[in-house]
């Protein structure tokens, strides 16, 4: 299993997220559990778990949700002050709580994942159909997959026939190749089987599986932008052949 390396900018989205519950846990106290009571505190709290999960990361979202749990003991369950539980009722209380802070927290982070990809996909769509050789073609599927996913390196190679030459890009282009590559995607099109990609995992973010949608739509992105860049520059050279040939 991947170990979970943390980052400087996770232990401050953490810290970010530990600020923001504190921030709303003051006002809270000062008006008092007497008033407010336990379930309008617990929805309270979950105000700055959402806003640090959609504002900072899963990182975030966490550590407010963690937050929120232990000041939710020691402030408003009984015994006070303490974070001791002293009934039944006070264990399904907070265990309710936090239960509900960690799906909002992925809830929150799986819309975002989702409108994110949607997002790249669109950018990658309209980077690609600019794309007007399949050198173009190759560099922005490679760059647009390692920023998506902070892949180590991603390699894709390409090649319509014996007869065409061999491409080969490789984004970063001075990234070292370190053993097998995690996935390979075939890059599939109306010739049949003409290049692959190569995807190399990051240090800090895993990739999705080769079946999954994802990898699956890039790689028929991919082909398809080859495939029209090939038809363009068959047609180009049809034209330049006729252009150069002498009227009989």
């Amino acid at each position: 299993m991947k170990k979970i390396k943390l980052t400087p900018n996770m232990l401050t989205n953490g810290l970010r997220g530990m600020l923001a519950v504190i921030a709303i846990t003051i006002p809270v106290w000062l008006i008092g559990k007497a008033v407010l009571g336990e379930a309008v505190i617990g929805l309270l709290y979950l105000a700055p778990i959402a806003w640090s999960a959609s504002k900072w990361g899963q990182a975030a979202g966490m550590s407010a949700a963690l937050t929120a749990a232990l000041c939710f003991d020691f402030l408003f369950i009984p015994p006070f002050y303490t974070f001791a539980v002293g009934s039944l009722e006070g264990w399904l209380v907070l265990a309710i709580f936090f239960a509900i802070a960690i799906v909002v927290v992925g809830r929150i982070q799986d819309s975002l994942s989702k409108a994110r990809e949607a997002t790249f996909m669109y950018e990658l769509s309209s980077a690609l159909s600019n794309a007007r050789t399949q050198d173009a073609v190759a560099h922005i599927a490679a760059k647009y997959i390692r920023q998506l996913f902070q892949a180590s390196l991603v390699n894709i190679t390409f090649q319509q026939s014996k007869q065409s030459p061999r491409l080969a890009i490789r984004e970063p282009q001075d990234g070292e190749q370190m053993g097998r590559p995690d996935r390979i995607l075939p890059i599939l099109n109306a010739w049949g089987l003409v290049g692959e990609i190569q995807i190399w995992r990051g240090e800090y973010a895993d990739l999705p599986p080769v079946e999954s949608h994802l990898l699956q739509n890039f790689a028929s992105q991919a082909a398809r932008a080859f495939e029209h860049t090939q038809s363009t520059e068959d047609e180009k050279t049809a034209k330049g052949l006729i252009s150069h040939t002498p009227a009989k």
